[in-house]
């Protein structure tokens, strides 16, 4: 339940297994929502209702429900905690309604987290739809998680990939499942669940070692498929000690051993950089950047470029053998030679440094040529004796 002081707010009883509509006062707001994983405990309802209005389109609903009223179709699923509806799914819709049903709320929100709410107008008729609402009451979160888990995992309303994975972390923790039975449950058939929930426990053992922080990343979007995709790869696998059949087993807490957490610690910051220590991230797209990645990592030279440089470019470069270089080399020299050959009409006649460039060109070339000839020649030679 979240913390938001004040009065006692009313009660009302709702038979479990059944539907019932009871008043919006009596509904509490779930601090545990796998959308809000990263705010801790006991965070207050103006703190739960500015994140889900900041990252969760929250504006979109407000402005539907306050030109159309609350459409009751899909019931609120609800439990009892401390003796309180807590809302498991719905929250979403909670805070829009509860938003348009005080006129003072939204000053309450950004008093206490500078976050600015527009409430849209609403006419009486519609005000009147949110006195009510459905509710199906279940016993326990984990009555609830096989719904909650296929609509927002595999289902239309889909979450964030992290707060998909914390959500199966939990039940995965809190239940007797197996990972291959939850990812049943909810229509996982390419293991994706799998591979996120190996994630989440290196990510959360990295938080726990202080070695990360999630606030800490350098983009405002915490782009978590980063580092399931990553850890899907065996040469990021092997860069952290993990067994090749690492995600065959059933998770557990705190997979890196000791002796790799440093370089949990320098991964993540490669993939998610580091406000703190001024330091950008080095994956700026998720394809090529972390295959390139993943090659320069058990690449004793190419590593040590990447830590001098912190450029990734670089590093894998000096990944690749010295005839591909070449190749690569002389493939884009020919095709920027042939574009300077077609807009060669450009040239005034007037800018001679401009002639001096395609001398120099032109020399370089000579030598390339003269070079790879002589070597050609003394293959030959030595063939021959």
């Amino acid at each position: 339940m979240s913390n938001s002081g004040g009065p006692s707010k009313p009660q009302e009883e709702v038979p479990l297994e059944s539907v019932r509509q009871i008043s919006v006062d009596c509904l509490d707001l779930d601090a545990r929502n796998p959308r809000l994983t990263d705010m801790g405990i006991g965070v207050s309802d103006e703190a739960i209702i500015a994140r889900l209005y900041r990252a969760e389109d929250l504006s979109e609903l407000l402005q539907s429900i306050a030109a159309n009223g609350y459409m009751d179709i899909e019931p609120f699923i609800v439990c009892r905690e401390e003796g309180r509806l807590t809302v498991l799914e719905g929250n979403r819709r909670l805070a829009a309604v509860r938003l348009l049903r005080d006129a003072k709320l939204s000053n309450k929100i950004y008093d206490a987290t500078q976050t600015r709410i527009r409430i849209p107008r609403i006419t009486q008729q519609c005000r009147d739809t949110l006195k009510k609402i459905s509710v199906y009451r279940v016993a326990n979160r984990e009555d609830a998680d096989a719904f909650i888990g296929f609509k927002h995992i595999n289902g239309a309303a889909r979450w964030s990939s992290y707060a998909k994975a914390k959500f199966a972390a939990r039940w995965h923790r809190d239940s007797n499942l197996s990972l291959t039975k939850i990812a049943n449950q909810i229509g996982d058939s390419h293991q994706t669940i799998k591979r996120m929930v190996h994630a989440i426990h290196v990510l959360e053992q990295a938080e726990n070692e202080s070695l990360f922080n999630i606030e800490d990343r350098w983009n405002p979007r915490f782009s978590f498929s980063h580092l399931y995709t990553a850890l899907s790869r065996p040469d990021y696998r092997k860069f952290l000690g993990l067994d090749a059949q690492w995600a065959s087993y059933e998770p557990r807490p705190n997979p890196v051993s000791e002796d790799k957490v440093k370089h949990l610690a320098e991964l993540l910051t490669w993939i998610y950089g580091s406000k703190q220590d001024g330091k950008n991230p080095v994956i700026r797209s998720q394809n090529p950047d972390i295959k390139r990645l993943g090659e320069v990592l058990n690449n004793t030279a190419s590593l040590t470029v990447l830590k001098a440089r912190s450029s990734l470019e670089e590093a894998h470069e000096s990944t690749l053998p010295a005839d591909q270089k070449l190749i690569e080399s002389l493939l884009l020299t020919r095709s920027k030679i042939r574009e300077a050959f077609q807009n060669v009409r450009g040239f005034d006649g007037q800018n001679t440094s401009l002639i001096d460039i395609a001398e120099e060109i032109s020399e370089t070339a000579q030598a390339i040529h003269e070079r790879m000839e002589k070597k050609r020649t003394d293959v030959s030679e030595g063939m021959n004796e």
